[in-house]
């Protein structure tokens, strides 16, 4: 089984058990639910802390190697909100 790391809490896991985020070759972010679009991507837990610090500090721009823009992360904030318990 596929091993990936969480580019937040650095945490390893299965890769179905993480959300991949691309980098698409036009430079947009977008969270990959195939995870088999092109383009350069990182992964996230299904945790509300670790989609948090990844769009509120580098760590994800640093990933991707590209600066991510206010209306791509509006759509990872709001993709995020829909499969993530504030709980977490």
């Amino acid at each position: 089984m596929p091993q990936r790391t969480c580019v937040a809490c650095r945490t390893t896991e299965a890769k179905r058990g993480l959300v991949r985020v691309v980098r698409t070759a036009e430079g947009k972010v977008e969270v990959d639910e195939t995870g088999k679009k092109a383009g350069r991507g990182a992964y996230l837990c299904n945790s509300r802390i670790c989609w948090d610090k990844a769009l509120n500090s580098k760590v994800l721009e640093y990933a991707l190697k590209t600066a991510i823009s206010m209306e791509d992360k509006a759509s990872l904030r709001a993709y995020a909100a829909t499969i993530l318990d504030s709980d977490e």
